[in-house]
Formats: C-alpha cells, structure tokens, sequence
C-alpha cells in the first residue's frame, strides 16, 4: 500500500477483523490495565513487583469462574520501560488463556513496538472487535513523552467510521485516557487534552453505551450524558481518589469484570486481590508516573 504508514496499516487489516460470532447472549470480559511491566521482571513501581501482581491477578481472574471470559481488555501503560521483553511478558502471561486478548497504548507505551508484538496470534492492537450484539473500538490516545492524551484528528476521523460501520450493534469505546475528569485535581491536569471533543463526537451515534479507560489507578463510575464512563484499578498500585496531589492507596491490585448484554445494558464489577497484603502506604510521587 504505498504510502501507508505502519499504524494506518495496522489499523486497515486489524480494525475489520471479526473476533467471534455470537447470538444475542451476554459478552463477559476481562478489563486489565497499567499494568506497568518491565523487560527484567524483577522491576517495580511504587514498591510493587509489577510482573508478580499481574500473575497474582490473572491468577484469581481465572478462579473467579469457571467460564473464561469472551475476550481480555487491556487499556494500556503495558510496559513501564517500554522494552520489547515487557510486551513479550504479557504476551506469555495472556497466551495460555486462548481467548482474543484486545490492546491499546498509554502514556508509558511505544506504540509501533506494541503494535508490532501485539498484533497477532491472538492479541489485536486497537482497531474494533466485534461480539455479537456489540462492538468494541480500541482507541489511541498517546502523546509522545506526554504523560496526557490525545486523540489525533485521524483517530477521530477512524472512531467516526467504526462507529457507522457498528451501527447495528451496540458499541464499548476503549481507550487510556478517560475523556471527563475524575476528581483528583493533579490526575485531571495530565488527563485527555481533547476529551469534551471526543464526547462530542461519541454523542453523535446513539449506540455508544460505555467508555472504559485506565491512567488513573483508580476504579470510578459515573454518567457522562446518556454514556457510562468507567476507569479501572491497575493491576500493580492505586491511587487516593478525590486528591488534589498524588496520594498513594492502601489498595490492592485490581481488574474488573464487564458483562455486555443484548439489549445495550452492561452488567459490571471491580475486583481486588484478596491475598495481597499492602503493609505501608507507597511514597507519594509523581516521579513513576510523570516519566
């Protein structure tokens, strides 16, 4: 395709993909995300070994039922390093499941690197993924060395045409950055730039239902017009909600489950490890999460 750049080519042979083909039953997924790995899996952030939490995590995922879930969300902040060998860790971790495993970047990613050694065999890097009565659409918003977000005018133009093309169905958006502010004063300074432009345009195709994100380490529920805007724990640290500077959390990792049902209601649950045992707050930095 001359001229095409690898994203644009990544996006035109992943985006049309069909995952599955279901009729009209309930969608289960599994929502991962700032899972903030290292290319040496010994390496941590705010005092967590961030590849030992993210296998206690999948770990308790995997025993919470006895059906694996449809597909697993992953919203990015993948590799703290942004080393192959990290990507190469989730992919070992999520291979054995044997279900699409749908991915996109954060602020901590590369995302020609991403979407080169996840996208294929299994994973998908952004695009859209379609489950019976629902569409999912996997969105970009990195800036380069920006701890904020942005989705660039061709991302729109993108979100726009998956939305049309997903007019029967009921349609989840999926990106890094939550596109409204979420109270912490310090986290909603290095949110998503143009998030009243992408809920703008959302607002225009009346299947969206649900926009899900991570970023914030945090889980919050809240009603954006007639969308629900979820955020998810990280499966390493959290922060305090409602903090005007950076506080870390008590919490343990975390990860949520998601239900889409056919008639455009979602059914949804936050998870904690239950064996994890957080002895002492973190130090209060910005350092890890500014880089």
């Amino acid at each position: 395709m001359p001229g095409a750049t690898l994203g644009s080519l990544v996006r035109t042979c992943v985006c049309r993909f069909r995952w599955l083909t279901m009729n009209s039953r309930v969608v289960r997924l599994l929502h991962l995300t700032d899972l903030h790995l290292f290319g040496d899996e010994s390496g941590e952030v705010y005092d967590v070994n961030t590849s030992l939490s993210l296998r206690c995590v999948l770990q308790q995922a995997r025993s919470d039922n006895a059906v694996l879930p449809d597909a697993i969300l992953v919203t990015g902040d993948i590799a703290d390093d942004c080393s192959s060998e990290a990507y190469t860790h989730l992919r070992n971790q999520l291979q054995g499941w044997g279900v699409p495993v749908l991915c996109l970047p954060g602020n901590h990613d590369e995302p020609a690197l991403m979407a080169r050694l996840l996208g294929s065999d299994g994973f998908q890097y952004c695009g859209r993924a379609e489950f019976g009565d629902w569409a999912v659409v996997l969105l970009d918003s990195h800036l380069p060395r920006e701890p904020s977000g942005r989705v660039a005018a061709p991302e729109l133009e993108r979100l726009a045409a998956e939305l049309r093309q997903a007019a029967e169905r009921h349609v989840l958006v999926c990106l890094h950055h939550p596109p409204v502010p979420t109270g912490s004063a310090w986290l909603d300074a290095v949110g998503l730039q143009n998030g009243a432009e992408v809920l703008h345009l959302l607002g225009r195709f009346s299947n969206v239902r649900v926009v899900l994100a991570g970023h914030v380490h945090q889980a919050f529920d809240t009603q954006a017009g007639r969308l629900r805007i979820l955020t998810t724990p990280s499966t390493c640290a959290q922060f305090t909600p409602d903090t005007e500077d950076c506080k870390m959390d008590l919490r343990p990792p975390g990860y949520r489950w998601i239900e889409l049902r056919a008639d455009g209601s979602i059914r949804t649950e936050v998870s904690w490890l239950r064996n994890w045992v957080v002895s002492r707050r973190p130090t209060d930095s910005y350092a890890s999460f500014m880089r």
